[in-house]
């Protein structure tokens, strides 16, 4: 293990893989390159805790700087990767200067999809990737001010939340029929726009977003609607999804599709070269191998320690259930598990109390379940979905019922 691993990207999955890469017994050279100026930090608190002052950039850091001195992990920050040579197994930087590996894991994530509107030029419009956007949306939240938000994802429906705490008035515009609409059932969603509308947020769905206004200073002072309305704001957040950072790859001639494509092992189609987090497209071995893109910690952990068990000759780690979460005022919900090809949706608890879960199925067989408050049921719905788990439908509503309790033995 004398060889030198080489990681470009320096958030949650690069900063997870050099660590298990020390931890499994790799004794080579670990060279870990990031275009941001600080060590690997935890980006999902920066539209929850972050942005309500509850927590610093000490708190969010992966690790202790002095932890990569320790463990002989070469830092190179605020260097951007230029290119990839894969015939002579180099990385060169901007700017010049290069490094050559010997294995190579690209974790270069995602970043912020971008509307090109008339005014997507003007000051005052933010997004939400990194510390540094969180420090300059955290600055326009002041008590009295308005934020528009364009997109009511799992991020706007956060930041809206956020602005809620500061006392800023938050208007969330949204082009589907309902918030979460990508990514939550439609009876959750539901309960969140309602939740989200007696905290005070007001919520525009059906609302496409033609162009943004702005003063005479260049500041952004509007957001112009596609049917003509204008929705007046002192600074505006867009918030409509991610665009895998895979441009590197592609020039590198490596195999992609809405991100690099990777194996069970986060294997490239180049052998030499790995990929993990939320930059991979993967195979998702508990829902028939299929491929799909992940845009979680937990994925950016799980490839982790599938890239460095595979490096350090290791057994591979078993598959995991994928799983999220959002925190949003007093309401925490986790999802285990996704909803592919689910036929019966059935609601467990009272909607209306904020404590419930939802059960999505395929047949009998539990494939996801979004947890609100309800912590027991995430757990025992993310046991039931690794193990392929056939429920007791007839009972699957009564939530006096501990979930777990409810899986069908197979004959």
């Amino acid at each position: 293990m004398s060889n030198r691993v080489v990681i470009v990207g320096a958030g949650h999955a690069a900063g997870s893989v050099a660590a298990l890469l020390r931890q499994y017994g790799w004794a080579g050279e670990i060279v870990l390159i990031g275009d941001e100026a600080v060590a690997p930090y935890q980006r999902p608190p920066l539209s929850k805790a972050y942005l309500k002052d509850d927590a610093d950039l000490d708190s969010l850091k992966l690790r202790p700087d002095s932890f990569y001195v320790e463990n002989d992990i070469h830092l190179h920050l605020g260097t951007h990767a230029h290119i990839i040579d894969p015939a002579a197994r180099l990385v060169a930087f901007d700017g010049g200067g290069e490094v050559h590996y010997d294995t190579l894991i690209l974790a270069t994530g995602a970043r912020a999809r971008r509307l090109t509107i008339p005014g997507a030029e003007l000051k005052g419009l933010h997004e939400l990737r990194t510390l540094q956007d969180a420090e300059a949306l955290r600055t326009v939240l002041k008590p009295g001010r308005r934020l528009a938000i364009v997109g009511a994802g799992y991020v706007g429906l956060e930041v809206a939340a956020s602005a809620r705490a500061h006392g800023t008035h938050a208007v969330v515009i949204e082009r589907e029929s309902r918030v979460l609409a990508r990514v939550a059932a439609e009876p959750l969603s539901h309960f969140f726009e309602a939740w989200h509308r007696a905290q005070g947020v007001e919520i525009l769905t059906d609302a496409a977003v033609a162009a943004f206004e702005g003063d005479a200073d260049g500041f952004v002072c509007g957001v112009r609607l596609a049917d003509g309305r204008l929705i007046a704001c002192d600074a505006a957040l867009v918030g409509i999804g991610a665009i895998a950072n895979d441009e590197l790859a592609r020039a590198a001639g490596l195999a992609c599709d809405d991100g690099v494509i990777v194996d069970l092992t986060t294997r490239t189609s180049d052998p030499s070269i790995y990929a993990i987090g939320d930059v991979t497209r993967r195979p998702m071995p508990l829902y028939g191998n299929r491929m799909h893109r992940l845009e979680s910690v937990p994925n950016a952990l799980e490839q982790a320690r599938q890239a460095a068990a595979a490096i350090t000759g290791r057994a591979p780690p078993a598959p995991e259930v994928p799983w999220f979460w959002s925190d949003q005022y007093d309401l925490k919900l986790q999802i285990a598990g996704i909803a592919f090809d689910s036929d019966r949706l059935v609601v467990r608890g009272d909607m209306q109390s904020g404590r419930f879960s939802l059960c999505h199925l395929q047949g009998d067989r539990l494939v996801c379940v979004e947890a609100c408050n309800a912590p027991a049921d995430f757990m025992a719905g993310k046991l039931l979905i690794g193990r392929g788990a056939r429920v007791d439908l007839d009972r699957l509503a009564d939530a006096a019922l501990p979930l777990k309790t409810l899986e069908v033995p197979t004959a």
